[in-house]
């Protein structure tokens, strides 16, 4: 089942083929995750969706307060039987009309959800192998900050990973600094220094990495630092790992010749845990 602007339909529902979010990826879209009919972290997606919208010059409806917006997720969490833990992802488009230059500023929404294994975050000691993808470079600008439709980087970047038998992949900018990874804010340990890109380098505005960013400033004997981060770096780190709401945190245990602990990963998804 889907949520389609506040109607409960079969998943089989077909949207316009003028879908302005399908021709020209005018949409933006939040991944939430549910655990105990309770959407995590709630308040931060939602300021960040509201911000998104801003940001593109859509029409915020009078009605998609923090609220109503809860309220539609958790109604169709209840129809599809996922309270316990689900992924869902809430996509809102322009509505059709025009080219380039929209006919409206008005938008539908839509919510799609799928029922998960694990309410508790958790990762394996399996082997979690990246490289650097440099076909496209992220730009340094307000939009790559924010979860638009048009993710044409990252779903070429995860077929570069699959054909070189790779996890994932670290993105870069136009400066050759690495921003982040396919599917979430990077993170790098260095002695007792814990480094990430700040957003001005081009980085999603990640809301996992804000719960990271207040864990681990309140950790004893760390200092969190901001700050660009090179290619070279990478191969100096004691720890490198991933975060998005999903996952949690995802450790990277090589890259190229180099394999990296996660004695400091463990840390924080104990203290992410705590959180929920």
């Amino acid at each position: 089942m889907i949520n389609y602007n506040g109607e409960i339909l079969s998943s089989d529902t077909n949207l316009s083929n003028s879908n302005r979010g399908f021709l020209y990826g005018d949409g933006v879209y939040e991944t939430l995750k549910i655990v105990d009919n309770k959407i995590l972290f709630f308040e931060d997606h939602y300021f960040r969706l509201m911000a998104s919208m801003r940001i593109v010059r859509m029409q915020i409806p009078n009605n998609f307060t923090l609220e109503y917006i809860e309220e539609q997720v958790l109604n169709l969490a209840l129809a599809n039987k996922c309270q316990d833990s689900a992924r869902v992802r809430f996509t809102v488009f322009r509505n059709d009309g025009g080219y380039y230059l929209p006919e409206t500023r008005t938008v539908s929404y839509l919510i799609q959800m799928t029922p998960l294994e694990n309410k508790i975050y958790s990762f394996s000691d399996a082997v979690y192998e990246v490289d650097l993808y440099k076909d496209f470079f992220i730009s340094k600008q307000l939009l790559s900050t924010i979860k638009t439709t048009n993710k044409m980087i990252n779903v070429t970047g995860s077929i570069f990973a699959s054909e070189n038998d790779l996890q994932n992949c670290l993105l870069i900018n136009n400066d050759k600094n690495v921003v982040e990874a396919l599917n979430g804010n990077l993170f790098m340990l260095m002695g007792n220094k814990l480094v990430t890109p700040p957003i001005d380098e081009g980085c999603l505005n990640g809301i996992m990495r804000k719960q990271v960013l207040q864990i681990a400033k309140k950790t004893d004997g760390i200092e969190v630092i901001e700050e660009a981060i090179s290619p070279f770096d990478l191969q100096k780190a004691d720890e490198l790992f991933i975060t998005n709401v999903i996952t949690g945190i995802q450790p990277i245990t090589k890259y190229r010749k180099k394999e990296f602990k996660n004695d400091f990963s463990k840390v924080l998804l104990d203290g992410i845990n705590g959180l929920i």
